[in-house]
């Protein structure tokens, strides 16, 4: 009889399955037996889940039992599935309930919790006069409520002459609005029936000339308490503003050095760290239990820190393109590690 924990790691489609297994098989260190699966893969009235596994070094296709933890790597806002496996499995056995964050009900937490210094003002764009908020702030971004890797996000900029730039992506303005032009319509045209929000603009330090945001990826590991597993800085291209298409990752303490001195960086990185614990914590609260999310920052001319937004599904590949990267195996391992403490709990 295998005594070894059972985790499944649930994914959105089998094309998925391979891939995302074969990394946390790599990284793992532990006696875990794990599998791979789609929500479509659950066999409910037999209690069964048809899974692969690499057995003896080779991908195998095969009927599993329920399995004693369950890491989630769908990106999705929909919860029947994790609720059903959880009433079969245990409660808080399954973890990243939600990943498809809603940024507004996140702001809303945020604001009601001593991080509200960190979070830029932000209205829903359906309840503000847009111009307003610019003589106030010259600079907001819009931004989805359902969005990632900075897509349709517009950066709103009114400008000296009274003119009002829109841009996507670039800093370069994609549509020029006129002074006597009604900011409103242009906007509503362009976002449609979406549901947008909209941020004061933080007017963000610069490296080299170019725009850059630091992530911080948080994570769950073997104690079950949030950790932070690696700060990096995602460097924007030249005249771009959307650090999602970065050109260049660093680790953090390559880029802050350049920028700030010794005793400031050392404030930053404690900041960073306490601020991003306690915005996973907080987020934990409203979305159901949670094993990693990264929360990303900007930090303004005067050093101070500026949440940007949490993301429930972290991209690890990004992490790649650091020179020398360390901790692949931790930002691979940690999950499993949480996937196995929560296997053992209540036992």
């Amino acid at each position: 009889m295998d005594e070894r924990p059972l985790i499944g790691i649930m994914v959105s489609n089998r094309r998925s399955r391979k891939r995302i297994l074969d990394l946390c098989q790599r990284y793992q260190h532990l006696n875990l037996k794990l599998y791979a699966f789609t929500p479509t893969d659950i066999l409910w009235n037999k209690h069964r889940i048809i899974g692969l596994s690499l057995k003896k070094g080779k991908w195998t296709q095969s009927s599993f039992p329920f399995p004693h933890a369950v890491y989630n790597r769908c990106y999705s806002k929909k919860l029947v599935t994790i609720q059903r496996l959880e009433a079969a499995i245990g409660r808080n056995k399954c973890f990243n309930t939600i990943n498809f964050f809603n940024k507004w009900d996140l702001y809303n937490l945020l604001i009601q919790s001593n991080l509200k210094p960190y979070v830029p003002d932000t209205f829903l764009y359906n309840e503000v006069n847009i111009s307003e908020l610019l003589e106030s702030y010259k600079l907001v971004y819009m931004k989805p409520i359902y969005g990632n890797k900075g897509a349709s996000v517009y950066r709103v900029e009114l400008m000296d002459n009274e003119d009002i730039h829109i841009s996507l992506h670039s800093l370069a303005p994609r549509y020029i609005c006129r002074k006597n032009e009604s900011i409103q319509e242009k906007l509503n045209e362009l976002i449609g029936q979406k549901t947008y929000m909209v941020q004061k603009g933080i007017p963000m330090s610069q490296l080299n000339h170019q725009y850059f945001d630091i992530r911080v990826l948080v994570q769950k590991g073997i104690t079950g308490e949030w950790t932070i597993s690696t700060i990096a800085c995602r460097v924007a291209h030249k005249q771009y503003f959307n650090t999602s298409m970065c050109e260049h990752i660093y680790d953090v303490v390559e880029v802050l050095p350049r920028l700030f001195s010794q005793e400031k960086v050392n404030d930053i990185l404690q900041s960073l760290r306490h601020v991003s614990v306690k915005a996973a914590q907080e987020a934990e609260i409203h979305m159901g239990s949670l094993g990693e999310l990264s929360v990303d920052f900007a930090i303004d001319k005067d050093s101070s820190l500026g949440i940007i937004e949490l993301n429930g599904k972290p991209q690890k590949s990004i992490y790649n393109d650091i020179k020398n990267f360390k901790r692949k195996k931790l930002i691979y391992s940690r999950p499993l590690e949480y996937a196995y403490y929560l296997s053992q709990s209540d036992k």
